[in-house]
């Protein structure tokens, strides 16, 4: 007698990797379209019509609708379905807050439980080349992406810092926030007259707070890592008083 159950679980398996692939890529898709004010602040989610400018099915843009929801960009009306939310400069603020919170944290309790010598070895290097980056007096273009890139890896670094998976995941749950991210205003800087200066603020604190790090310095490297967040503050601060926000995207959802 045959037996296809195995091939009935390996064809499901195929099928929900399938289902999986495409409902994150239905989800950038509309992450980029919220942003890029394709769906404005306050615009009701039809899924018929996303249904057919993304191509996909319904399940998956149902799925992708859930995760934004969970990220913040959307949220459930009470009839049912979605809408685009809209963010006060308050929410914002809290969220940036929260996440200098946390960053606070995650660089105490590195300081005190100490790091492994490879990750360290990572965080000076990745340092090294957000210096050789803003070597030069003026950053054009590819210099703010490279900073951006590598600003971020920074971040990343100091949640594997913590040897907690527990304290990473909530991490990354924070940065995931509406314009909570490490990089989410450094846009703004680039047509400002002090962009350069701001970054290499921005790097020096990122040493001190490795520095405290190494030294086994928890309250130094908890107050570094919170007073870096104010940096994005004041880019918030920027971004919304900036005429046409300067082309961030998303600036148009904070009201």
């Amino acid at each position: 007698m045959n037996h296809p159950e195995p091939l009935v679980a390996a064809s499901l398996g195929e099928a929900a990797e399938a289902g999986t692939s495409q409902a994150v890529k239905a989800q950038l898709r509309l992450r980029e379209m919220i942003l890029a004010g394709e769906l404005p602040g306050g615009a009701r989610i039809a899924e018929l019509t996303l249904v057919e400018k993304l191509g996909v099915s319904r399940t998956p843009i149902r799925a992708a609708l859930m995760r934004l929801e969970q990220e913040g960009l959307l949220h459930r009306l009470p009839g049912g379905g979605y809408a685009v939310r809209t963010f006060s400069e308050t929410d914002v603020a809290d969220a940036i807050e929260l996440r200098g919170t946390m960053e606070g944290l995650a660089a105490r309790l590195a300081a005190e439980r100490g790091v492994e010598p490879a990750v360290l070895a990572e965080a000076h290097a990745c340092l090294d080349a957000i210096d050789a980056t803003l070597s030069p007096p003026t950053l054009n273009d590819e210099g703010f992406s490279r900073y951006v890139e590598l600003n971020a890896l920074f971040h990343r670094l100091l949640s594997r810092m913590v040897g907690s998976d527990v304290v990473a995941r909530e991490l990354d749950r924070v940065k995931g926030l509406p314009f909570a991210s490490p990089s989410a205003f450094v846009v703004v800087q680039t047509h400002s007259p002090q962009a350069r200066d701001m970054l290499v603020v921005a790097q020096d604190q990122h040493r001190q707070a490795l520095d405290a790090i190494e030294r086994r310095e928890g309250a130094r490297a908890e107050a570094i890592m919170r007073e870096h967040s104010r940096i994005t503050r004041r880019n918030l601060l920027a971004a919304v008083q900036a005429s046409q926000g300067q082309g961030l995207p998303g600036v148009q959802l904070i009201r």
